[in-house]
């Protein structure tokens, strides 16, 4: 009788060890990689740089009116606030740029 409680005890075990360690590795599976984390990033980046690129368009197309519109000697407020929101969104996708 003993003889055949230790292999049933023994697979038991064997089969409650297996599951323990499916499950284990089924968390694992499920926690991003570093290189999974870096590349969501990267493609976030990239989203908010193409944003940014379309702004930068937009900016740089109201300053071309607003330089057509005023005197050839006189540069508006307006133009130099444009300007500086040019400046900024260009600093904003360099960074992006050298952190990748």
């Amino acid at each position: 009788m003993r003889a055949s409680i230790l292999p049933l005890a023994l697979l038991a075990s064997a089969i409650f060890f297996a599951q323990t360690r499916s499950a284990e590795q089924d968390e694992i599976n499920r926690i991003p990689t570093l290189n999974q984390q870096k590349e969501g990033l990267l493609k976030a980046d990239h989203e908010k740089s193409l944003k940014d690129a379309t702004e930068l368009m937009r900016l740089s197309e109201e300053l071309r009116i607003g330089l057509e519109k005023s005197d050839r000697y006189i540069l508006s407020l307006d133009n130099l606030k444009k300007l500086d929101e040019i400046e900024k969104v260009v600093k904003r996708i360099r960074s992006r740029m050298k952190r990748a």
